[in-house]
């Protein structure tokens, strides 16, 4: 079975720094076949046998950290969620720029609340539909200046999360 791991913030402005070759060698090491990585940010595809996320989770993060130095979030998804995720994306045609259409993968679904406090916070022009595991996340004004670049929506919700830009989404699919 194809999975897909998806590390959060890797080299992202010279910190956890992980060579791209050392994170490949590694999850080889723990008997992941095929594995590929995608651009410098950890995103790694890999087949195994069908196996539960948190224990993928697990062992993904065991080495991680490793190889950062310190404790860092993973994401995991099958390959198969990642083309769910395309199709079911709520924004299709509605952005100029994959830079302005982001999906944000959590660890796990958010509650009532959480969705609330989203509803109640995120200023606009930005928009966000929640699905499951996954918030997609339309930013017409980019990335940096949003409600989600401040990073205070991980603050606010206690939560892990990872983004990753619609031409990423795109490319992982074809890992």
């Amino acid at each position: 079975m194809r999975y897909l791991a998806l590390p959060r913030g890797i080299n992202v402005s010279g910190s956890n720094v992980i060579k791209m070759a050392e994170l490949k060698a590694a999850l080889e090491s723990l008997g992941y076949n095929n594995v590929v990585t995608y651009i410098n940010s950890g995103n790694v595809a890999f087949d195994t046998k069908k196996t539960a996320e948190a224990a993928l989770v697990k062992q993904i993060a065991s080495v991680v950290e490793k190889l950062a130095g310190k404790p860092i979030s993973i994401m995991v998804r099958a390959q198969a969620d990642i083309n769910r995720i395309m199709l079911n994306n709520p924004f299709n045609g509605q952005f100029k720029s994959h830079k302005e259409m982001h999906v944000l993968f959590l660890q796990v679904a958010l509650t009532r609340g959480q969705k609330l406090f989203l509803a109640e916070n995120v200023p606009p022009p930005e928009q966000f539909s929640v699905s499951g595991r996954e918030i997609y996340y339309h930013l017409p004004i980019g990335v940096a200046d949003s409600y989600l670049g401040r990073g205070i929506f991980e603050r606010k919700l206690k939560i892990s999360v990872t983004a990753r830009n619609w031409r990423t989404v795109e490319r992982l699919a074809d890992l």
